[in-house]
């Protein structure tokens, strides 16, 4: 089963996929896949980031990683692969996502915009664009540690991807957040 590990920059998801990993699950980093396989197409220069063919990260997770019990795809994109048959998306609260973000170095314009991504669902809103709404869950992860998030996680597998109260999709409301200053 692949599943992606998706989320807003700075939400935890690249320290809570170490944590599976050294749990014994297959972790595979979306971004690394896009450098090492060429499938980098272009570069957003004012958001500093690449830009990456879905189709071929798409086709290349489902030649390697389809049948396998359980496989990560971890990335803040991972949510727009066709091919990933769950979703966990971090959820974090804008004063900690800001926090975070500020740790990494990043442009104050950098942050407010992934911010803003965070407040207005962006990453959910996408998800439900291709996916189903059962097949979606949300941790927010204002609150935890990176161990506890991981074991968020395997209770979501524990309980066979059954619908939890507490990780259905629209648990996470930051609405409220927008009109303050970060």
């Amino acid at each position: 089963m692949i599943i992606a590990l998706t989320g807003t920059p700075g939400t935890g998801k690249t320290s809570v996929a170490e944590v599976l990993k050294n749990k014994g699950f297959e972790i595979v980093d979306l971004n690394k896949v896009a450098c090492d396989n060429n499938f980098i197409i272009g570069k957003d220069i004012k958001r500093d980031s690449n830009i990456v063919d879905l189709e071929k990260i798409n086709k290349y997770i489902l030649e390697n990683y389809s049948g396998k019990d359980f496989v990560f795809v971890e990335g803040h994109l991972s949510h727009l692969l066709k091919n990933v048959e769950k979703i966990v998306i971090l959820r974090c609260h804008p004063k900690f996502l800001k926090k975070n973000l500020s740790k990494k170095k990043w442009n104050e314009d950098k942050i407010k915009e992934n911010i803003e991504a965070e407040i207005l669902d962006i990453i959910l809103c996408e998800a439900l664009e291709l996916h189903l709404k059962k097949d979606i869950f949300e941790i927010n992860v204002s609150d935890k540690t990176i161990e506890q998030i991981a074991d968020s996680i395997i209770e979501i597998i524990n309980n066979n991807f059954k619908s939890m109260k507490k990780y259905i999709i629209g648990n996470v409301d930051w609405s409220e957040e927008i009109l303050k200053d970060y």
